[in-house]
Order: structure tokens, then sequence, then C-alpha cells
């Protein structure tokens, strides 16, 4: 306790006191709701981050699916190399679509040359030489054409993936924004209510001192403006009456 004050060190030190409550109150409440702001923004972008992994998972076996067909089919255009050209058309000979199409074809052939009485002619034999690399030529091109499908899917895919992707990078963006703005906000309010609270100490001792009080220290303690210079510091400080 502060004893010996007089009723203007008194008054001094009300304002004084009253301006700094409210600059702590004030600072506190800037600081609590920038930090709900930036923690706001924070489980926005978690959010969408979850919602983006979400997305990839469920678009990733056609990302998959496009990406192994686009090399099969470059594997059939030889642009991988003869190797892997002559393997893709060796498995597509091999193939048990290959194998019954051609038995079907040549079988409808002999067929046909049976019932007309040509089964032994030159026009049979040769029908039956180009057959099997007709048909081959064929499925080349069907089979192409199958894995253009899946590589576009693959390819829409890829492209929603990418859009979902910068979709995402720009609203964490803005709300990356909004966080930094809050606590800039914060910062500032705080700061601002930091120079207030200095504005009321510095009011407080105007008050003082016009009211008719001095700074001076008399030589006895009991005097109406004993070490009112040093109460008012105690004050700002955080101690009380």
């Amino acid at each position: 306790m502060v004893f010996g004050l007089s009723g203007a060190a008194v008054a001094g030190l009300a304002v004084g006191a009253a301006g700094i409550g409210s600059a702590l109150i004030g600072a506190n409440a800037s600081s609590k709701a920038a930090d709900a702001q930036s923690a706001s923004a924070q489980a926005g972008i978690a959010e969408q981050d979850k919602q983006f992994e979400a997305l990839k998972a469920l678009l990733a076996p056609y990302n998959a699916a496009g990406t192994s067909s686009l090399t099969a089919q470059q594997n059939l255009a030889g642009i991988n190399g003869n190797q892997a050209q002559n393997d893709a058309i060796n498995g597509i000979k091999s193939s048990s679509e290959f194998d019954q199409l051609n038995q079907t074809g040549q079988n409808a052939i002999l067929q046909n040359a049976s019932a007309t009485g040509g089964l032994r002619g030159g026009n049979v034999q040769a029908a039956l030489a180009q057959f099997s690399p007709q048909l081959l030529n064929q499925l080349i091109a069907t089979q192409y054409g199958r894995l253009g499908g899946l590589t576009s899917l693959g390819e829409n895919a890829a492209a929603m993936t990418g859009n979902a992707g910068i979709q995402t990078g720009q609203a964490n963006a803005g709300l990356l924004q909004q966080q930094g703005a809050a606590q800039a906000g914060g910062a500032l309010a705080g700061g601002a209510a930091a120079q207030n609270g200095l504005n009321s100490i510095v009011q407080g001792l105007g008050t003082f001192k016009g009211l008719g009080g001095n700074f001076s220290t008399p030589s006895t303690a009991s005097s109406d403006n004993s070490n009112i210079f040093g109460d008012l510091l105690d004050l700002s400080s955080g101690g009380g009456f």
C-alpha cells in the first residue's frame, strides 16, 4: 500500500491506471482475435489439403492406367525401340483373341471353298495365307485404339488432379494471406494498446501536475507528494494502491 498521497496524486494515478487497464484489455482481446482468425485459416488449409489428397487417391488408378496404356501405345508404334515393338506385336499374335479369330476365319474360308468345290484351288490357299497377317494388322490397330481410350482416361484424370492442385494452392494462398493479415493486425493492435498505455501514464502525470502536484521529493515521508513519481512507475509496472 502507498500512503501519504494527496488528492492530486490519487487523481493522477487513477487516470493512469484506468488507461493502462483499458490498454491491457484491448491488447489481450486483439491477441485472442488474431489467434482465433489464424487458427481458423489453418483449419481451412488442413481441410482443403485433406480433400485434395482424397481426390488424388480416387484418381490414382486412372492416372496409373493412363500411364501404362501410353507406354503400350508407344511400344506398338515403335517409339520405345524395335525390341519393344516386336514384343508388343508378338503379344497380340500369341493372344487367345488372335488364336480364336484366326481359327474361325480359316475354317470359314475352308467351309466356303468346300461348298463351292474349290477346296484345292490356288485362290483358297492364297486366302488362307493372307488371312492371318491381315487379322494381325487389324488386331494391332484395334489394340492401339483400345489403349488410346485408356490413355485419354488417364490424361483426363491427370488434368483433374492438376486443376484440383491449382485450386487448392490458390485457396491455401488466400487463407495464408488471411492468417498473415490476422497476425499482423494483432501485432499492430498490441503495439497500439501499448502506446495507449504509455499515453495514459503521461496523461496521469499531467493530471497530477495540473491538480497542483509536483515531482519533488520532500525531506519528510509524510508529505502529500512523497515519491509520487515512484508511485506512478510502480503502477505502470503492475503495482497498485
